[in-house]
């Protein structure tokens, strides 16, 4: 303990926020935590603060926020004017690509089940349509 606030060793900061040690210096390393101070014998001592950054980083990712737009947002949350409708801005930003990624995935998907659907399962492979589909130059 020192100046009366509770320091977290590295693991059980990693307990705390369910997340692990290396997940932890892979985001300092990344810009995405502080590094914290060191102890005299060079061990690590998070504040405890840091397991609810770790949990607001774990979440974004979860939703789909890459590293750098994480680090954005935790900046403009730190940063004073901020204002809601810019983070929902962001937010409507990450619906939008989410969007347009799973229409690519079913574009994807219904290729694929047109070339499963054409492929009989048997004969030789040098008459596989799958195969034979993917040497193709594009349609």
């Amino acid at each position: 303990m020192r100046n009366g606030t509770a320091r977290l060793t590295t693991g059980r900061l990693a307990r705390l926020a369910d997340v692990g040690v290396e997940t932890i210096r892979f985001y300092e390393r990344h810009g995405l935590l502080p590094e914290p101070p060191r102890t005299p014998a060079g061990y690590r001592e998070y504040p405890p603060e840091t397991v609810r950054r770790l949990r607001f980083i774990r979440r974004a990712k979860e939703l789909g926020f890459t590293l750098r737009e994480i680090r954005e947002l935790l900046e403009l949350r730190m940063t004073p004017g901020t204002t809601c409708a810019e983070i929902r801005g962001r937010a409507q930003e990450k619906v939008d690509d989410i969007e347009r990624r799973i229409r690519s995935l079913e574009r994807m998907r219904g290729t694929l089940v047109q070339l499963v659907r054409s492929c009989r399962g048997r004969g030789p492979i040098s008459e596989c349509p799958v195969l034979d589909a993917l040497e193709e130059d594009e349609p």
